[in-house]
This record gives structure tokens, C-alpha cells and sequence, in this order.
């Protein structure tokens, strides 16, 4: 069975967990997050996709979300940004630029990835806590903005 139809099936399952279907309107926000290479924001998103409207995007989203299809990222900006889940898009972290919002997912290298879930599973542990996974977001200036000398603007942490 191809990736996307693997992917596609998994979507439809989620959804039809929660009493909802797979509808055309769902399956083009899913793509076009298949097809990013970062998060997206709504209006993003209305803009790759003018046939969607505003309100029945942002419904798709918010029930998306609910059946662990997508995942909203909300890192201080004007919009939050959307993501596939992590189970089915790959475990990856983020770039956040505090001055415009820029988003961009990264990957680390596996035998880094294991020493950091080595340290955050001491850490848990010590805490009497049972870690279920970790999220990394590095926070500073892209390179655009630092360019710009738009710095100065930046939004708080």
C-alpha cells in the first residue's frame, strides 16, 4: 500500500472514531499539510485553497485536531499553525522566529534524538513523572528579520 494511501486510510479511521467523515473539504487540508514544508496558518492555508471558505476550514481544523489528525501550534504570533499529527507526519522539532512567526521543522539525528529521550526519561523519572514524548522549539531571529533589523520588534517569550 502507497505512503498516501496508508496516510489517507489512518485520517479516515480518526475521523470516523469521533463520528465524522473523511469529506473533500478535509482531505485538501490534509494534503496541502502533506505538502508543507513547514506549519501552516489558516490563512495560509485559505490562500493555497481559495475553495475553502474561512468558516469550514477553520470547523475542518478544530475537528482534525480533535481526532489527533492535525496538531495546532500556537507559538505567541497573530495565528496559530497547523501540522499533522506527529504519529503521522514523523517526529521532527521547530525553528520559531519571535519576530515574524516563522515556523520550519527540523530533524535531529537519531543517535542524538535517543541521548535527549535518554536525559528527558532521567529527568521524568527524578520528578516521578512518565514522559509520553518531548517537543523542541528553538526560539531566536531568522535570518530575514535580522537582515531587516526587525529584532527590535520581536514578540516576548
Amino acid at each position: 500500500m502507497a505512503a498516501d494511501d496508508r496516510l489517507h486510510r489512518q485520517v479516515n479511521e480518526r475521523l470516523h472514531h469521533i463520528d465524522q467523515q473523511y469529506t473533500r473539504g478535509r482531505r485538501v487540508i490534509v494534503e496541502m499539510l502533506v505538502d508543507a514544508d513547514s506549519p501552516m496558518t489558516l490563512p495560509e492555508l485559505l490562500q493555497r485553497a481559495p475553495a475553502l471558505t474561512q468558516s469550514s476550514a477553520y470547523r475542518n481544523l478544530a475537528m482534525m485536531e480533535e481526532a489527533g489528525v492535525v496538531r495546532r501550534l500556537v507559538h505567541g504570533v497573530d495565528h496559530a499553525r497547523y501540522e499533522l499529527a506527529e504519529d503521522l507526519a514523523g517526529h521532527h522539532h521547530h525553528v520559531v522566529c519571535t519576530s515574524c512567526g516563522m515556523v520550519r521543522d527540523f530533524t535531529l539525528d537519531k543517535r542524538l534524538e535517543r541521548t535527549l529521550d535518554a536525559a528527558f526519561d532521567q529527568v521524568a523519572r527524578t520528578a516521578g513523572f512518565q514522559p509520553r514524548h518531548h517537543d523542541i522549539d528553538v526560539f531566536g531571529i531568522c535570518a530575514d528579520c535580522a537582515q531587516l533589523g526587525t529584532a527590535a520588534t520581536a514578540l516576548p517569550k
